[in-house]
């Protein structure tokens, strides 16, 4: 008799993740064996992939490691952390990497924690050579991304929500998209797994929380069930839109870019509206403006320099870029 239902879907996952990160190690001639790491917190999604990196990765000649990160934002975090590396280890996963962070106040308290997260896991991928690592985003996690964007209203990129491959060199793996939150949790009960729930996530001063235990189960109560299905659909549907326009943005900025750096009105003015703004935010981020404080607005106004001109001064976006329009162009510069 086989695994059990929950346990087949999560191993199914890790197997195809691990068949990629293996081609791809494989086409840049490496001799040693790849090296898979784990990003596991003790909760019942990133155990469930640690145990199933744990089984599957032996069976294709992977090495197998795990690295757990101590944010420091609740007493006993040091313990816990020391608890989950015991458990990673039990699991014969090696190298396992006990990290402790420091949470600064940059975005908010979630923006910030998942900001030194990152860090601390490509310091430890760098660190110890690992080919990837791999994240526990459930199918439940992508809808709340999702949901998330659709709040903000960030526009169509914010919709496509997590995606599978991320990071330099496809570094972050999400082989759970595809799977619920509940058939991890199923896993790990039906091979008695020890999990440890955050009690953040049960922190209605956290805006996923809320969104999680409030907004979700209302949705479904008044929609029925399959919304977290529609819309993980909806963040790849979104994804290969926004792919597509990103591409045609790039095209079309290299036939409005002048030798001097500037951009063609009449010709930004001819594109549609989806791609003359993806073309701009390309071409002030290049100029020094930081992506993650540019927002919709702020491509707006320098919309408005092409679509609607009176004559209107120049346009002060984040990292000191000005962008002004001058003889039929827009000149965008730092400082």
């Amino acid at each position: 008799m086989g695994p059990h239902p929950a346990v087949a879907a999560i191993r199914l996952a890790v197997r195809r993740v691990l068949h990629d990160v293996l081609n791809h190690h494989c086409a840049q001639d490496r001799p040693e064996a790849p090296l898979v790491l784990v990003a596991c917190s003790g909760g019942a999604d990133s155990m469930a992939l640690a145990s199933a990196l744990a089984f599957e990765a032996p069976k294709l000649a992977v090495r197998a490691g795990g690295v757990t990160i101590d944010h420091g934002l609740q007493e006993g975090s040091d313990l816990r952390a020391a608890e989950v590396a015991l458990r990673l280890r039990a699991l014969k996963l090696d190298p396992v990497d006990v990290v402790g962070v420091q949470v600064g106040r940059t975005g908010g308290p979630e923006a910030a924690a998942r900001d030194a997260r990152y860090a601390a896991l490509d310091a430890a991928a760098d660190r110890h050579g690992a080919s990837a690592v791999l994240l526990g985003h459930t199918r439940d996690d992508q809808a709340e991304t999702v949901l998330l964007g659709l709040a903000r209203g960030s526009g169509i990129r914010s919709l496509s929500g997590m995606a599978a491959t991320t990071g330099t060199d496809g570094r972050y793996r999400r082989p759970f998209l595809d799977v619920d939150r509940q058939t991890a949790r199923t896993a790990c009960l039906i091979q008695a797994l020890p999990v440890w729930d955050d009690p953040h996530n049960t922190d209605p001063a956290y805006t996923r929380s809320r969104l999680r235990h409030e907004g979700l189960p209302a949705l479904e109560k008044c929609l029925g069930k399959g919304v977290v299905e529609a819309l993980a659909r909806t963040a790849q549907l979104s994804r290969d839109d926004a792919d597509a326009l990103d591409g045609w943005a790039a095209e079309a900025e290299a036939a409005v870019l002048d030798e001097a750096g500037a951009l063609d009105v009449a010709g930004l003015f001819a594109l549609p509206a989806a791609v003359r703004r993806r073309v701009l935010r390309r071409a002030v981020i290049a100029a020094g403006s930081p992506a993650g404080s540019l927002f919709a607005r702020h491509i707006e106004e320098v919309d408005r320099l092409i679509t609607a001109w009176r004559g209107q001064g120049a346009i002060h976006l984040p990292g000191r870029v000005g962008v002004r329009r001058q003889g039929g162009r827009l000149v965008i510069r730092q400082g």
